[in-house]
């Protein structure tokens, strides 16, 4: 590269004093009075010089540090230290002057912020997006001050800004999928709302051109009627705010393109079928002693005019979250019977909506959120100390996204666990110990299961029993990486222990019956049950699937083979007759005969739980370890891992007689939340006389809702006739069998 290349132009000459001066403009109040001879002096010289290198889409590091700089002290008003360090570092890292004379003229803080930004440059030196091997150092560079973070979404939201017309489509849409998956959550944990949507929707906008422009170009087509919907839902609100003596003002926000986008693909609708496309905004100037006073009073003036959705209500007033956001939100039915989302604040609220926790140092006395996210940084580097990088990475991004919610210990303390934590995630999050042996919960005095999902607010009191263990399928329970992890450890450690009593076990049954264990025999008697892995033949011992007598008489006669004592024998079909005397009366449902293979009637049998067979479904027996027969439909999640491992206990079954019984059977509904759809979906089930409504669970989220309907019915027949009248209920969009 020529170095005419690597110098400013004379046009970017020009753009990067014109954005120098309108930088010490905004930062008047912040630099102290030789701050700015001493900047100028350095930026002109290193703007004189050829000595740095553009990035891949050909932006010069100068203009993008000088942007950058100006982003940091308008959209986020950090303090001195770190618009200084924003400045000086490509500076610093050209050689054109040291980090000890910075640290002489400016001080140590500006002096660390270079050292983090400068770090986190030469990442990116070779390559614009961060590659797993190198993603250690990154999250080092963040955890180190928390103002770099802040200086790096910055940067990150300039740089998207500036490749708009870059020919390295590739690189673009890498550092584009970056800036998605990690810079946009990043900047929403800081509170950083609105470089956070600029980043999504420039993401989007590089990634999916077709879906942004095409949303694009519908807002802009419905712009007109939008606005004089929110003049028509505003000006009765603002008349009675005003009667009411409050200092305010209103306005009406479109959500971002990406917000939309992700609706549209959540709610599998288009454009149209998008209802809240925008919010109202109420900003109070309230004195500090007022605030929450003026913002409920607001509250209570709006769910007096307009039917407030209670579901939809979130209350950040009474617990902020962890970045500092503070608000009140309502969901409204407005004119037309439109759902209007509301949020009320105050303008220091807003101002920290806006500028994330940075707004925070504006107002000295005000809790803030600045200490749960030194904490979570704390936690970035409590991590970094051991474990798989991409595993930290997944974990990190994980945490990046959660929304919260704060749940209560009966003696008041409050917990913050992650959106959708269960009453098992709570459990592991007082305790290891009260993890591993939680049997479910108390929630307001009424009894629930460890898989209950938290809401904020709940009082939750954790039922334990010493005879309680971790389960496989808790890791489908848990949310939280902590009670993951404790899962899979306790799992590894009782599989370990099961399997060493197991072996134990055995070897005491083949020292009873004075049998010598060869080892070559014990792995071919294994394999002879099927099992190719060492401790998965152990532990279906321990848990009871095999029986240590049953493994006995396997030996032997594996022993006995390969003596060549015994051949294989085979009996013919003809000499099979089936004893009358085998024939038994079922004694679990009436009138409902199993015909089990060559037509033995009336072998007791049970319904299988993880698939709830009905009468009608196409079905097989599976012989279980205790010489019962369970029954599962052919369609049973399970059923391939039967077949696959225990082929040998599967047994051919079909249904007989004309039915009669009552099945439970489980439905999934997935549906708008409109008002009165779960009441059409209940009436249905009522007005059948042969139906029986044994429990319902409806949960609503994003102007959908889904639940869970069990039933108690006939046959498939009744069930096919059930599905086919809620598919018809109006806003049902999918009905799934569990």
């Amino acid at each position: 590269m020529s170095s005419d290349s690597l110098a400013l132009t004379p046009a970017e000459r020009k753009v990067f004093f014109g954005l120098y001066r309108q930088l010490m403009s905004q930062v008047s109040n912040d630099l102290l009075p030789d701050d700015y001879g001493r900047v100028k002096e350095y930026l002109t010289a290193a703007a004189d010089t050829s000595v740095m290198e553009r990035d891949v889409f050909g932006v010069h590091p100068l203009l993008l540090t000088m942007q950058t700089a100006l982003v940091v002290a308008t959209e986020i008003g950090v303090s001195r230290a770190a618009i200084l360090g924003v400045m000086l570092h490509r500076v610093v890292r050209a050689g054109q002057v040291s980090e000890q004379q910075v640290r002489q003229t400016f001080g140590t803080e500006v002096t660390t912020i270079i050292r983090g930004l400068t770090r986190i440059e030469q990442l990116y030196q070779k390559n614009p997006v961060v590659e797993s091997e190198n993603f250690r150092q990154l999250l080092l560079s963040f955890a180190e001050d928390m103002r770099v973070i802040l200086i790096v979404v910055a940067n990150r939201v300039c740089l998207m800004r500036q490749i708009k017309d870059a020919d390295n489509d590739e690189a673009r849409r890498r550092v584009a999928m970056e800036s998605s998956y990690l810079y946009a959550p990043l900047a929403h944990k800081l509170g950083l709302y609105k470089l956070k949507s600029e980043l999504e929707d420039l993401s989007l906008k590089y990634l999916e051109h077709d879906a942004y422009y095409h949303i694009k170009e519908k807002l802009n087509a419905t712009k007109r009627s939008r606005d004089a919907y929110i003049t028509r839902f505003i000006a009765p609100v603002e008349e009675k705010l005003k009667a009411a003596g409050l200092k305010f003002h209103m306005k009406g926000r479109t959500k971002s393109i990406h917000s939309i986008w992700q609706k549209m693909k959540k709610q599998h609708c288009e454009f149209e079928g998008v209802y809240d496309l925008f919010a109202i905004r109420v900003i109070l100037d309230s004195p500090l002693e007022r605030e929450k006073q003026d913002c409920w009073q607001v509250f209570s003036i709006v769910t007096d005019m307009y039917q407030p959705n209670p579901k939809r209500m979130r209350d950040w007033l009474s617990i902020p979250k962890s970045n500092g956001y503070e608000s009140l939100h309502i969901t409204v039915l407005g004119p037309e019977g439109k759902w209007v989302e509301v949020q009320i604040r105050t303008e220091r609220m807003d101002e920290v909506a806006e500028r994330g926790l940075a707004a925070h140092w504006r107002y000295k006395g005000v809790k803030g959120g600045e200490a749960e996210v030194e904490r979570w940084l704390q936690e970035i580097r409590n991590a970094l100390e051991a474990g798989d990088d991409m595993q930290l990475m997944d974990q990190f991004k994980m945490d990046l996204y959660e929304d919260e919610v704060f749940v209560f210990t009966p003696k008041g303390d409050l917990f913050k666990l992650p959106q959708g934590a269960t009453v098992l995630d709570f459990a592991y999050a007082l305790h290891t110990k009260i993890g591993n042996h939680c049997t479910g919960g108390r929630i307001g005095g009424k009894m629930v299961t460890l898989r209950q999902v938290l809401r904020s607010g709940d009082q939750v009191e954790i039922m334990t029993h010493a005879n309680q263990y971790p389960k496989q399928d808790w890791l489908n329970v848990v949310k939280t990486s902590r009670a993951r992890s404790k899962v899979r450890q306790a799992l590894k450690e009782r599989a370990a222990t099961q399997a060493a009593f197991a072996k134990e076990e055995l070897e005491r049954k083949f020292k009873n019956r004075k049998i010598d264990v060869d080892e070559a025999t014990l792995m071919h008697t294994m394999t002879r049950l099927g099992y190719r892995v060492v401790t998965e033949f152990y532990n279906a011992l321990a848990e009871g699937v095999l029986d240590v007598n049953q493994v006995l008489d396997a030996y032997i006669l594996q022993q006995r083979h390969d003596r060549g004592e015994i051949a294989t024998q085979t009996q013919s079909a003809d000499n099979f007759q089936v004893q009358p005397d085998d024939e038994r009366i079922l004694s679990h449902h009436k009138g409902d005969v199993l015909v089990i293979d060559q037509n033995l009637k009336g072998i007791d049998y049970t319904l299988a739980k993880c698939c709830q067979p009905v009468y009608g479904d196409e079905v097989f027996g599976f012989l279980t370890a205790g010489g019962g027969i369970k029954i599962h439909r052919n369609d049973c999640p399970n059923a391939p891992a039967m077949r696959a491992r225990y082929g040998y206990r599967i047994i051919d079954a079909r249904w007989a007689g004309k039915g009669g019984s009552q099945y439970a059977i489980t439905l999934r509904v997935v549906g708008q939340d409109d008002l009165g759809i779960v009441n059409n979906i209940t009436s249905i089930i009522s007005k059948d006389e042969k139906l029986l409504l044994r429990s319902i669970s409806i949960d609503s989220h994003d102007g959908l809702f889904s639940g869970t309907l069990t039933i108690m019915l006939e046959d498939t027949a009744r069930l096919r006739q059930l599905i086919q009248k809620l598919e018809g209920v109006r806003g049902v969009k999918s009905i799934t069998r569990l």
